[in-house]
């Protein structure tokens, strides 16, 4: 997957979990950030950001906040921040063989009380998949989630019920960057979501977690 029409900015603070203020060319601008999490370590102010100009001029905001160069020791690391990506590559992943074969890949696919990203057949078998993103990091460590989901929760244990049905079932976690080496539960912010991360393995859903070559 690739964006269009993409610039570089300086990170100068985000007054709600929706917008940034970003310097563009010497300018400030308000622009809306693709991701309603906390990210309080990539969005530091002084951290260069990637913005998509849209293609609608009536917006309020002319720009997306997709990305950031986040300082490691070192260098920086480059952090894809869009909330929408993991789905889209993911999509191309799975419809590339990722899990295998699969029959009559859907999207967004209600199933009971939960609605999952992707809902597929493999030799005769129901698939379910849910994507998570993952930008946070720490010395090489990939914690999801930055910020308590009840969503998420609430997937989690729709998948943990589907594999007791017979369903074959997926939590595929996103890490939108290069440089992670594991993946663990954020058991500081949300026990619960570990917790219930240990219950669906031991129900038979697997817990995938890839890391992505993430480029500005």
């Amino acid at each position: 997957m690739k964006y269009n029409n993409c610039h570089s900015g300086i990170f100068i603070f985000r007054p709600n979990r929706f917008i940034a203020i970003v310097e563009i060319d010497g300018q400030e601008q308000r622009v809306h950030v693709k991701n309603t999490g906390r990210c309080k370590e990539l969005l530091q102010r002084g951290n260069t950001v990637y913005l998509e100009k849209s293609g609608n001029p009536s917006r309020r905001t002319g720009y997306d906040l997709i990305g950031v160069d986040k300082p490691v020791p070192g260098g920086v690391r480059y952090v894809n921040m869009d909330s929408m990506a993991p789905n889209r590559a993911a999509g191309e992943w799975l419809a590339t063989g990722g899990l295998g074969a699969l029959e009559d890949l859907k999207a967004e696919v209600t199933v009971g009380d939960s609605r999952f990203d992707f809902v597929a057949a493999q030799d005769g078998r129901p698939v379910a998949v849910e994507v998570k993103g993952c930008t946070l990091e720490d010395g090489g460590v990939a914690r999801f989630p930055d910020a308590p989901t009840l969503r998420g929760l609430k997937h989690v244990r729709g998948l943990t019920r589907l594999a007791g049905e017979g369903w074959r079932c997926v939590l595929l976690v996103v890490i939108q960057m290069k440089g992670a080496r594991v993946f663990r539960p954020n058991w500081q912010t949300q026990p619960e979501f570990g917790e219930a991360l240990i219950e669906a393995q031991r129900a038979g859903v697997e817990i995938v977690a890839m890391d992505c070559a993430a480029r500005p």
